[in-house]
């Protein structure tokens, strides 16, 4: 039946032995053949290493979020859908970006692009969806910019994995935006996210209601605190922790050049919370600080018994800046107030310079960022964040200070508050405060009394149980 649909010259007697057919040189179905693989690149399978260069929309163009949310409060997820929303308006880029979701769109507040872009769907809108009553209901379209993958993550990293390496493979550079709960992510895809890497994907991670005690109210399974450990193990993939705004509008600018425009072969892993608070206006002239992973958010200019520097990424900076005014209300001690965009940035850039001085013994050695950032600067250091505490512990060779304490959240927690799980984790602006005076016993600047009281004061329990033990 084969053999006489397709016209095949082999003899009945010869189909026992299922005889390849291979048509004469000159035959018009050998130049076919030949005319076809011609146009797709050749015989031999290869990848195309750069493709078309898209100019970067200039930062300027996400000014709304640069600007902040006034006395409004929302959160860096939101603060993306906005990014979003404005970048598929360009005209250079645009129609090159791929929104994809795994089911999660009216979670992470995307619900708005299904009438402006459409769900891509190859034979159109067949039912009547459920929401077909509100504004922003589920609109699929042959046309559609959006691809909504349903709960199936491994399906939605292929669909990453192929926008992001359509540069090479169709000589159309594609800007996939993939978000996700964060904890589903790396933990569930690690090689496919590995594949992505080796492949040399260029698109955008967005790791959703990020951190370990942004979302207590799901249970363990949606509680982050090792997506960014897991994603430093892939040596292309940049990753940042940023806590506001306008770090998000830099780093995404950012990596749109990058990857678009410059053609590298890196893609990014950005967190972002579900936490809302006041979104504040960009300070200037620390774009170069976000990207590199830290700059000084707030400097205590004023007379202080004694003086310490204090880093947070994420959600747990607010806490941090909390603390800050308490260590100068109430303990006399001014605090430096450092906003880390990614540790793991901060360790390349620290291995990177490491390397060069071992290379180099006779050039005068290099600096990393961190110390570059840190040397002169008075007092012990504290780290506190929302993952877990080697996370922060990355950069620690590299600090200054011999007194370098790290909070995060290792272990299992729940609870009914953030506010709660977070003195759980003891991540916290009280534990943080205690940190910072234990730093300053540490060097003899203070009596162990100071600490002692503190923890009276703010009503820890020292034999509270550990949560790594939990």
């Amino acid at each position: 039946m084969f053999r006489d649909r397709f016209d095949i010259p082999v003899k009945d007697e010869e189909l026992e032995n299922l005889p390849f057919f291979k048509p004469e040189p000159n035959s018009a179905e050998a130049r076919y053949l030949s005319e076809r693989r011609t146009a797709l690149g050749g015989f031999v399978p290869q990848r195309r290493a750069k493709s078309v260069s898209i100019p970067t929309p200039p930062l300027d163009t996400l000014k709304a979020i640069l600007d902040g949310s006034g006395d409004r409060e929302i959160s860096t997820t939101m603060a993306f859908v906005r990014i979003l929303a404005q970048l598929v308006k360009d005209k250079e880029i645009g129609s090159r970006i791929v929104p994809i979701i795994p089911d999660e769109a009216r979670t992470f507040g995307m619900e708005g692009m299904f009438r402006q872009l459409g769900i891509y769907s190859s034979v159109g809108q067949l039912y009547d969806p459920v929401d077909k009553d509100q504004v922003m209901f589920y609109k699929e379209d042959k046309k559609g910019q959006i691809l909504e993958e349903g709960i199936n993550e491994a399906g939605a990293m292929s669909s990453f994995i192929a926008a992001g390496t359509s540069y090479s493979s169709h000589n159309q550079p594609m800007l996939p935006f993939y978000i996700f709960y964060s904890m589903f992510g790396f933990q569930r895809i690690g090689d496919l996210a590995w594949a992505a890497g080796d492949s040399r994907t260029r698109g955008f991670l967005i790791g959703g209601t990020a951190g370990r005690t942004t979302l207590n109210g799901e249970g363990l399974q949606h509680e982050d605190g090792h997506s960014h450990i897991l994603a430093a193990t892939i040596p292309n993939c940049r990753t940042f922790d940023p806590t506001y705004g306008y770090e998000l509008a830099v780093i995404i600018q950012d990596g749109m050049k990058k990857m678009t425009e410059e053609q590298q072969d890196v893609f990014y892993y950005i967190t972002v919370m579900n936490e809302s608070y006041q979104q504040p206006a960009m300070p200037a002239g620390v774009e170069e600080g976000i990207i590199k992973g830290m700059y000084l958010l707030e400097e205590d200019t004023k007379e202080a018994a004694h003086h310490v520097q204090l880093m947070g990424s994420g959600t747990i900076l607010r806490e941090v800046r909390e603390a800050a005014k308490i260590l100068r209300d109430e303990f006399n001690v001014g605090a430096d107030v450092w906003s880390v965009t990614s540790f793991n940035e901060l360790r390349r850039d620290g291995l990177a310079v490491e390397r060069n001085n071992r290379l180099h013994p006779g050039q005068k050695p290099q600096l990393s960022y961190v110390e570059e950032c840190l040397n002169g600067r008075k007092g012990p250091v504290i780290a506190s964040t929302d993952y877990m505490k080697l996370f922060a512990e990355q950069i620690r060779q590299w600090v200054p200070s011999k007194e370098f304490k790290v909070l995060g959240t290792d272990g299992f927690g729940r609870s009914d508050s953030r506010k709660k799980l977070r003195h759980f984790f003891e991540v916290d602006r009280h534990f943080v405060v205690l940190a910072a005076l234990e730093a300053l016993a540490d060097r003899g600047e203070i009596e162990p009394k100071v600490v002692a009281d503190a923890i009276v004061k703010f009503g820890i329990n020292p034999e509270k149980r550990n949560p790594l033990d939990c």
